[in-house]
């Protein structure tokens, strides 16, 4: 679809939020874009309009069968006051991926990619400048066709919104303490678990608010059949630094593939650190723990870009990683992310785009 994009702006602009005043996903920008699909006509009438509400039919598929796929990434103010999305296309691309899972019509990757650059782009305003400040973008799919059987819709709404955002864990890039646990599994191979859809999510609140309730940040998950291999953490993918190797585990359908993982993993092997994308058991990590080579753990995602790993807990153990301090790798990925996403080096891997 070519269509040019319809803007129709916002009558009254919003009152924006000072960046020491953020949080994350509480607060919404002027303007969203919607596009709508038909089975008759495909993706249609894309536009920018005020943000508002969405109708739904009571009976609309996504409530009740929960059809849906949605994404995340962030646009930056660079130290040159410019603007700039974090690897778009990679994020379009999964979009993509999770739709065809959940049998979803696929968007057209053009159209995607000019929906986040024109409504980030009428919306710069909004995106903070501190570093640790982002404009958080949210493509979003969903059936709206009301019928109450069980096939895939045949109308659907793809629309988007933004919310800028500061930090996502309260502790900043202070390590986080992290429940494994083998009570819950997030997913089985076969299933969604590489699919970035909404039940996923819903399926693993009960396990997060126990940890919680128990003084973690997050669930460390394990793999649906042995309940031993690690997979990923509730938001993040999960990386351990044991010897001079880090080992992450693969991606095999059942954990989501992460683009600051694939970031992460990239700039690793180009400094020539041994990575292995491997299976991994906790009992594994307990050994290199008790042997003293488990020197650093950190998850990875977009929402909190690095996120040093200070502490896991399985079946009673506390596993403390580096005395519970950051890590010399984890310090730098995350230094070398954010130099990139803030443009305080050149981009040489075609990773940011402006807007």
């Amino acid at each position: 679809m070519n269509d040019a994009i319809r803007i129709t702006r916002a009558a009254t602009k919003k009152a924006k939020p000072k960046d020491s005043e953020l949080g994350f996903g509480t607060v919404f920008t002027d303007h969203m874009f919607l596009a709508d699909f038909k089975e008759e006509k495909g993706w249609y009438d894309p536009r920018i309009e005020p943000y508002a509400s969405l109708s739904l039919d009571p009976a609309a598929a996504v409530l009740h069968y929960a059809q849906t796929v949605f994404d995340g990434l962030k646009a930056f103010r660079g130290v040159d006051g410019r603007v700039r999305l974090f690897r778009p296309a990679k994020h379009v691309e999964r979009l993509n991926n999770s739709a065809r899972r959940l049998c979803i019509p696929l968007l057209d990757p053009d159209l995607a990619l000019r929906s986040l650059v024109e409504l980030v782009g009428l919306e710069r305003e909004w995106v903070p400048a501190s570093v640790g400040t982002a404009l958080y973008v949210r493509p979003t799919i969903i059936a709206n066709e009301p019928f109450l059987g069980v096939r895939p819709a045949k109308s659907y709404i793809y629309y988007v919104i933004l919310s800028p955002v500061g930090a996502y864990y309260l502790e900043g890039m202070n390590p986080v303490k992290i429940l494994v646990v083998d009570k819950y599994v997030r997913a089985v191979e076969g299933g969604v678990g590489a699919a970035k859809t909404g039940g996923n999510y819903a399926a693993s609140l009960l396990a997060a608010e126990e940890a919680h309730r128990s003084g973690f940040t997050q669930v460390l998950w394990l793999d649906g059949v042995h309940r031993q291999y690690i997979e990923e953490v509730g938001t993040m993918n999960i990386m351990l630094r044991i010897g001079d190797e880090v080992v992450t585990p693969p991606l095999g359908g059942t954990i989501l593939p992460g683009v600051t993982r694939d970031s992460a993993l990239t700039l690793l092997r180009e400094w020539g650190v041994a990575v292995s994308e491997r299976q991994i058991g906790m009992p594994e990590v307990v050994a290199a723990a008790r042997s003293g080579t488990l020197s650093e753990a950190w998850g990875t995602g977009t929402a909190a870009v690095i996120s040093p790993v200070g502490e896991l807990s399985y079946r009673s153990e506390r596993i403390v990683i580096n005395g519970g301090r950051i890590g010399e790798l984890t310090r730098r990925l995350y230094q070398e992310i954010v130099n990139v996403q803030y443009a305080r080096v050149p981009d040489g891997r075609g990773w940011t785009l402006e807007v």
